[in-house]
């Protein structure tokens, strides 16, 4: 005891007592001879920013509000389910969110007093760390893409059987669920009904629709939705701020749209700047790094465009090419900003978006102001025609080029409304000076003006008189075979109205008696539908025969010569002579009206042309 005493009190130099051989060189007397030297501490690992900041409860969670208020006010009412599925695409927290409601099912709080599952977790309980970091006995997570088989189902299903060790309940969380096999599936379907109360399963996945609606149908469902870009790039400069980093705002807006909703690749996107830019990340750098025309130049090349400069818009694109920037996403960026210009066409407020820059404000409101929407309606379907075509190519850049200069000159080119008021308003040498009002040959030329017609030029419906109106009908009254047919159209019989119109000629039709001949060919099986199917419908006896006489044309080949006439007196019309000869190789392809017939609407329903048709006289087309 007094050796050890004596070893404590003598520690810094050699002590005789302890058989030290005093004459060795190996002893010096100074006294950190005996102590070896400390190394310093190695550095902690790096933590990604998508790792760092993962939210820790439902306070950190952004853009789920739906979701949070619903499980609140379920926990508080302990109407807490024995399954949950989570699903969104990619980052938006499906994974964390589970992890959070498990942590939430099987909270504790420290001092041991007594608690029920709750979604209030700012204070750390006694199970919470261990959930945190994946190492809870009683949290059981599973990666069903590499864990398939009802072999890994099977182990669940017993697992399931005992009671926790630890926590008040066994929560098992399959991520990817989708990925499990048809078998695995069926296996857990049982368990997944009616578990132990014990358990708890949370799943996640991307691919909702492949999840059989068995499973489905025992789980609460909750839609993890995309976050915002003004939302995004408000979260990431508070991580920027914790982390001192300094950052423009337009490169938070960047960054934000860039990772289209998705929070982790967001947070992937803004480490990797950081890491780029050195610790002061700039809206170029960040465009550099994600090989993005500058917001400032993509406006003036789509200015350039709409103004029809096509020299200053293909030296624009070639600077930006050779700075970096991919061929489709130049056109990726013009679209998305044409885009922005009708929303803004549309909805001014919206220039009020945080994740827009000043320039998309500023710019954007003054081309929704100046370009109208038919012109942005046309630049959108061509751009987007045209990134499928860069994308394709051989050579995308050349592919970019054509497809701005179609473009470019497309925006001289008047709309057919505007290019048929010009020639209206341009007298035309080889026509009439002015067209009767009331029509032009097979009456149809009239009816092809643009402009609004005249009060009393308009066509007056035929107003039934009060008192039949007031009256109902007993039942339809087919007088001509093409009553029949809209009748038959009316009752939604579409394979029998064609062959109505094809295969019948009409002989002679009055109140329950139909005398018709049939088409070369015809089937004579329409004779006996056509009987049997009027006589169910209007309760009263059809007799519908075969005549020996040869009839009249079919409804199909009075409506082609109708529309061979209405075509030929389009064709005579100045206006239309007048387009046919400014564009060669045009031609008419159908004329429609909107002109109905008196017909009982209460019984017949509108034909099928009629509810097909388009734009009739008295319209102005918007295109």
């Amino acid at each position: 005891m007094s050796e050890d005493t004596h070893a404590h009190q003598d520690d810094d130099g050699p002590n005789p007592g302890l058989g030290l051989d005093l004459g060795a060189p190996s002893a010096p007397a100074r006294p950190d001879a005996a102590v070896p030297p400390v190394s310093a501490p190695a550095p902690a690992a790096y933590r990604v920013l998508a790792r760092k900041y993962r939210p820790q409860n439902f306070t950190d969670l952004i853009g789920q509000e739906a979701m949070v208020r619903t499980l609140r006010n379920a926990f508080s009412s302990g109407r807490i389910a024995q399954a949950y599925i989570l699903t969104g695409v990619r980052g938006v927290g499906k994974t964390t969110t589970a992890r959070i409601l498990a942590r939430a099912l099987n909270y504790e709080p420290m001092d041991g007093a007594p608690g029920g599952p709750s979604l209030d977790l700012s204070v750390m309980g006694k199970q919470c760390r261990d959930i945190i970091e994946s190492r809870h006995v009683d949290v059981m997570e599973m990666d069903a893409a590499s864990n398939t088989s009802i072999n890994d189902i099977r182990e669940i299903i017993e697992s399931a059987r005992y009671r926790p060790v630890m926590a008040r309940y066994k929560v098992y969380i399959i991520d990817e669920v989708h990925m499990l096999s048809t078998a695995a599936f069926n296996g857990l379907l049982k368990t997944l009904e009616e578990p132990p109360e014990h358990v708890k399963f949370i799943f996640a996945t991307t691919e909702i629709r492949k999840v059989p609606v068995t499973v489905l149908s025992r789980c609460q469902r909750f839609d993890l939705r995309r976050v915002e870009a003004g939302e995004l790039a408000a979260h990431l400069a508070g991580i920027c701020a914790k982390e001192g980093v300094t950052i423009e705002p337009e490169a938070l807006a960047i960054v934000a749209r860039a990772a289209e909703g998705s929070v982790r690749d967001s947070l992937s996107l803004l480490d990797q700047a950081i890491a780029h830019g050195g610790g002061t990340v700039g809206a170029e750098e960040v465009r550099r790094l994600l090989g993005l025309a500058d917001k400032g130049r993509v406006i003036d090349l789509f200015e350039a465009l709409m103004k029809g400069e096509m020299a200053r818009a293909l030296a624009e694109f070639r600077d930006q090419y050779d700075a970096g920037a991919d061929p489709a996403v130049i056109l990726t960026d013009l679209a998305e900003f044409t885009h922005l210009v009708t929303r803004l066409k549309i909805m001014p407020d919206a220039a009020q978006d945080a994740a827009l820059v000043e320039a998309e404000r500023v710019r954007g409101l003054e081309m929704a102001q100046g370009l109208s929407m038919r012109v942005l309606a046309r630049a959108w379907q061509m751009l987007t025609k045209g990134i499928g075509e860069v994308q394709q190519a051989p050579k995308p850049a050349q592919a970019a080029e054509m497809a701005l200069v179609r473009l470019g000159y497309a925006t001289d080119l008047p709309t057919p409304d505007e290019a048929l008021r010009r020639l209206k308003d341009q007298p035309v040498t080889d026509a009439p000076p002015s067209a009767p009002s009331g029509g032009g040959g097979g009456g149809g030329g009239a009816r092809l003006s643009l402009a609004p017609r005249p009060a009393e030029a308009r066509p007056q419906m035929h107003a039934a008189p009060v008192a039949a109106v007031a009256a109902p009908a007993a039942g339809p009254r087919l007088a001509s075979l093409a009553d029949v047919a809209q009748y038959v159209a009316a009752k939604r019989d579409l394979a029998l109205k064609h062959a109505v119109e094809t295969s019948l000629r009409p002989v002679h039709v009055e109140e329950g008696r139909i005398e018709v001949a049939l088409v070369p060919g015809s089937p004579a099986s329409v004779i006996q539908d056509l009987s049997r199917k009027l006589s169910e419908w209007t309760g009263r006896r059809w007799l519908v025969s075969i005549s020996s006489q040869a009839g009249g044309p079919t409804l199909a080949e009075e409506n082609a010569a109708v529309k061979a006439e209405r075509e030929e007196g389009i064709k005579a019309h100045p206006l239309v002579a007048a387009v046919l000869a400014r564009f060669p190789g045009a031609e008419v392809v159908d004329v429609r009206t909107r002109e109905e017939a008196p017909i009982d609407t209460e019984v017949l329903a509108p034909s099928e042309e009629d509810l097909y048709a388009g734009p009739g006289a008295d319209d102005e087309l918007e295109y």
